[in-house]
C-alpha cells in the first residue's frame, strides 16, 4: 500500500492571495526602506562636513586664526565660495584623492560629480567679506557679479558660532524639488556645517532670510556677526 500521498497543487485563489500579501508587505516596507536610506546619507552627509569644519580650523590655526579667503573669481566662472573655488585650499587638511572626492562630495548628490567635479558642498562668503561689505550686497547677483576685495574674517569675530552656516549642501539632494538653483533656492532642505563644527538639517523654512531676501548663507545680514537661525 503506497503512503505517500501526493502534495497538493495551489489554486489559482490562493496564489492570488499570497501575491496580494506580499505586494502589501513590500507597500509598507518600501516607505521605510526609503527613509532609512535617507536618514543614513544625511548622516553620512553631517559626518562629511563636520570633518570639513575641522579642515577649516586646521586651516586658520596655520593663517593666524583666520578663514580660508581669496580674490573673486578664483577661476573664471569659479568663486571661492562655490565648492570648486575653495576645495583647493583645504584639501591639503581633508580626505580627498584624484580618485575619491572624500569628504568632499555628499553619496546622495546625483548631480554634483559630473557638474561640478565632485564638490557637493558651498562656503558662505560670509567669512571672507566683512559685515560691511555683505551688508552691501542685497541681490543673489552679488553672489556672481561686482566681486569685493577679500577680507579674512577671524575665528573669534563669529558672533554667535551655533547660529551661523560656515557651509553646507549646495543642492537639496535628501529632498529634490524641481529647478533647484541651489542654497539661494526657495524649497528643499540641506545640511548645513555651523561654525561651532556641528551640522544641522533644515528646511529652507528655517532659514532666516538674508540681504538678498533668501535663504543665502552667503549674504546673511551683518555677515560673521550675524546669525542663520534663531
Amino acid at each position: 500500500m503506497n503512503l505517500v500521498r501526493k502534495a497538493r497543487a495551489f489554486t489559482l485563489v490562493e496564489l492570488l492571495v499570497v501575491i496580494g500579501i506580499i505586494a502589501l508587505l513590500i507597500s509598507i516596507l518600501l516607505p521605510s526602506l526609503s527613509k532609512a536610506r535617507i536618514m543614513a546619507q544625511q548622516v553620512a552627509c553631517s559626518s562629511n562636513l563636520r570633518q570639513l569644519g575641522l579642515a577649516f580650523i586646521m586651516y586658520a590655526d596655520d593663517h593666524k586664526g583666520m578663514y580660508p579667503a581669496a580674490n573673486d573669481p578664483v577661476q573664471p566662472g569659479i568663486w571661492l565660495w562655490m565648492g570648486r573655488g575653495w576645495r583647493p585650499l583645504l584639501e591639503p587638511y581633508a580626505q580627498r584623492s584624484s580618485s575619491n572626492p572624500g569628504v568632499f562630495f555628499c553619496p546622495a548628490d546625483t548631480i554634483s560629480a559630473d557638474k561640478y567635479d565632485s564638490t557637493s558642498y558651498a562656503y558662505s562668503m560670509s567669512f571672507y567679506h566683512s559685515p560691511e561689505q555683505i551688508n552691501a550686497m542685497n541681490t543673489v547677483a552679488s553672489n556672481y557679479s561686482d566681486p569685493q576685495p577679500p577680507v579674512a574674517q577671524k575665528i573669534t569675530s563669529v558672533k554667535t558660532p551655533s547660529s551661523k552656516i560656515l557651509a553646507g549642501e549646495w543642492l537639496s539632494v535628501h529632498a529634490v524639488f524641481p529647478n533647484d538653483q541651489g542654497w539661494f533656492s526657495q524649497g528643499g532642505k540641506r545640511v548645513f556645517l555651523f561654525a561651532d563644527n556641528h551640522a544641522e538639517v533644515l528646511d529652507w523654512r528655517q532659514i532666516i532670510p538674508a540681504n538678498d531676501g533668501g535663504p543665502n548663507p552667503n549674504l546673511t545680514k551683518d555677515g560673521v556677526r550675524g546669525f542663520d537661525v534663531h
